[in-house]
């Protein structure tokens, strides 16, 4: 992460997410990574999801989150629009203005050990 004493950005999340995480981990049809967001913006605040849908963008904003680590995609598959008139859209236009970076780690972060699957074995005992 930043080493100056000033907050991580995003691209210093990203780089540790995918130290931990490898893209190259992912199924081929999966969709992994950055999916918006600014490299050289600051994050003070990370909410993690499991799926980016309007009530976990309203719980991003509402604790003043600088980004969203997902681990389902929101654009797992290819779109013609992401017009505000759509429902993936409205949460990229919304996360857009508010400012707010969405990361994906899907089956790279199933794979990993520990991964997800073993914090939820380790959850649920």
């Amino acid at each position: 992460m930043s080493t100056s004493g000033s907050a991580p950005t995003v691209g210093d999340v990203v780089a540790e997410l995918e130290r931990r995480f490898p893209p190259v981990w992912a199924e081929e049809w999966d969709r992994v990574g950055l999916v918006l967001g600014e490299p050289a913006a600051p994050v003070r605040r990370v909410l993690c999801v499991v799926d980016v849908v309007p009530e976990t963008v309203d719980e991003a904003l509402a604790a003043d989150a600088d980004m969203i680590v997902s681990h389902h995609p929101l654009l797992l598959r290819g779109v013609s629009s992401v017009a505000a008139t759509t429902f993936k859209g409205r949460i990229i236009h919304r996360l857009i203005r508010a400012g707010v970076a969405l990361y994906t780690a899907h089956t790279n972060a199933d794979v990993a050990s520990p991964g997800v699957s073993d914090a939820l074995a380790a959850r649920f005992g």
